[in-house]
């Protein structure tokens, strides 16, 4: 199935050498940066991206490790996959195409990518909207039983190598479905079900590309954590305007109230609420597209 009609792909690099972000960039107006989570790729904006290509230039990514881009082997410090590194990626490719600045909007670990790029590089994004976030020091504070239980896999995923690459790698479909399934507000597939699903698949059935996931959990328990920290003790906060949009019974909602999770970041910040699990692009895309097109448009 064709998604994307009317946009290019394009292949622009990254911050290092041996990584090349692949992107697909269509629309006409101010830059508009699309970020997708785990355990997807940039099809995670199939049906929000062409709408919001009615206003803005829309330039939907693969991050490091993920869909077509690059995945370079981590390091003794995982810090290859931290957000840090990767938003110097976007910033690399995003300066490829004439962007000096632009705004984003990221969901899930793409989230977290903009949210650090936001706070390392403020001179560079107008406006950052987090979908199904808290900030990662934030998840790691409210970790207790309920949370633990849902969000097993940021601790699974930052178990040394090779343990999670070789349990994932023995059946990659099903560890993908089972998580996949488990995050929708139905419980079901059906989110996927439009071919986005062999899109994924077919991704996360790459050795090294499992690595990268891994790796990017290992950054996240170590030196994503370590970064946010840092600001909070700096008194640094995201000048720019922030949205969250989640849903009501996703992620943010299990640290308790996402506002209070945020106040500390972001000084300027709104939540929108859509019908979904942890998927708002594609349990509901209509009210996300809704939601971040009113936002953008301030």
């Amino acid at each position: 199935m064709s998604f994307f009609k009317g946009f290019r792909d394009m292949r622009l690099p990254g911050a290092r050498e041996d990584v090349s972000i692949f992107a697909r960039v269509g629309g006409e107006g101010p830059p508009l940066l699309l970020l997708h989570g785990y355990p997807q790729t940039h099809l995670a904006w199939r049906h929000v991206a062409p709408v919001l290509a009615k206003r803005w230039t829309v330039v939907a990514a693969d991050l490091r490790g993920y869909g077509q881009s690059g995945a370079p082997a981590d390091d003794a410090g995982h810090t290859v996959y931290a957000k840090r590194a990767m938003a110097e990626d976007m910033v690399a490719a995003m300066d490829s195409l004439g962007f000096h600045q632009f705004a984003v909007a990221g969901h899930d670990r793409g989230g977290r990518v903009a949210y650090r790029l936001a706070l390392d590089m403020p001179e560079r994004v107008t406006r950052v909207a987090v979908l199904e976030i808290a900030p990662t020091a934030e998840m790691w504070r409210a970790f207790g039983p309920a949370l633990a239980y849902r969000a097993y896999h940021w601790t699974f995923l930052a178990q040394p190598a090779p343990l999670p690459e070789r349990m994932i790698g023995a059946d990659p479909a099903y560890y993908l479905e089972t998580t996949l399934r488990r995050w929708t507000k139905s419980g079901t597939l059906d989110p996927f079900a439009d071919g986005a699903l062999d899109d994924y698949r077919a991704a996360f059935a790459v050795p090294r590309r499992i690595a990268a996931f891994c790796a990017d959990y290992r950054a996240g328990a170590g030196a994503d954590a370590e970064a946010d920290e840092q600001d909070l003790a700096a008194g640094r906060v995201i000048t720019a305007p922030v949205l969250l949009v989640h849903g009501p019974n996703g992620f943010p909602k299990e640290t308790g109230d996402p506002a209070q999770r945020w106040a500390p970041y972001a000084p300027d910040f709104r939540a929108v609420e859509v019908d979904c699990g942890h998927f708002p692009m594609e349990e509901d895309p209509d009210a996300t597209a809704a939601a971040l097109a009113a936002f953008f448009a301030e």
